[in-house]
């Protein structure tokens, strides 16, 4: 099994096309494919803040259904998810960019990428174990000890991360660090948190590097463990990223 696993998108529709180029996929019959029948897989979190949250989730929902990529939901896509539910979510942190583009559609169109968004979250694993339980793809991680299973505390944990409960002076949940403690012989590979370089950690990888905070679209080659990025081209945003003491 060969995949291409891809960050946190955020809405960053070109900068993904643009990673899709450096990777070797070309377009045929409209999807973008590999020549060596590599696979692409994707740590969710699609949409919000970004400038084409909508493109996004048009290309990624369309690979997934011609069986062409992978993808788990993040916080975000589940935020969105509640918010076509008709839920009472709050339309901030991101979601309102999201809304926005949405709202600017016509009727026929929204209910088109509502009902094509729904049908990704609603088709596809709270995470992946692939290639023989050689590698876990989950938005915010996951501990060895949850594999396998699929209760509420486990949505929390590859939806928000290992969280206390807790909250950091700027509002942000406090956050443990659980690839320190990652002991098993899987590869973790997970996105959520916003880090400067890939962050390779005992078996695991967070490939989320803030790409729409001005960082980069990061995708992890499996199991060849390259990176390949593209920079951003938004503008940059210092306190979004997080540093860890390795």
């Amino acid at each position: 099994m060969k995949l291409d696993i891809i960050g946190d998108i955020h809405g960053c529709y070109q900068e993904l096309i643009t990673l899709f180029i450096k990777l070797g996929y070309t377009q045929k019959s409209g999807l973008y494919q590999h020549p060596d029948g590599r696979k692409l897989a994707f740590v969710g979190d699609l949409t919000d803040r970004g400038p084409k949250s909508i493109n996004v989730i048009k290309e990624v929902a369309t690979l997934v259904e011609e069986n062409l990529a992978y993808y788990c939901p993040g916080n975000h896509c589940d935020k969105l998810y509640r918010y076509f539910l008709g839920r009472n979510v709050q339309i901030t942190h991101g979601l309102e960019t999201t809304v926005k583009e949405l709202n600017s559609l016509p009727k026929i169109e929204y209910e088109q990428v509502r009902d094509q968004f729904m049908s990704l979250v609603d088709s596809s694993p709270l995470y992946h174990v692939l290639d023989n339980k050689k590698i876990i793809i989950a938005h915010a991680g996951i501990r060895s000890d949850l594999i396998g299973k699929t209760n509420k505390r486990v949505k929390s944990f590859v939806l928000y991360g290992d969280i206390t409960g807790e909250t950091n002076p700027d509002g942000t949940p406090v956050r443990l660090d659980w690839a320190k403690k990652h002991e098993g012989c899987d590869w973790i590979i997970y996105g959520h948190t916003p880090v400067k370089k890939p962050r390779f950690v005992n078996r695991s990888v967070n490939i989320d590097t803030g790409c729409v905070f001005g960082g980069a679209l990061t995708a992890l080659q499996y199991p060849e463990m390259n990176t390949i990025q593209v920079p951003s081209s938004q503008p940059y945003v210092e306190e979004k990223f997080r540093s860890f003491d390795n």
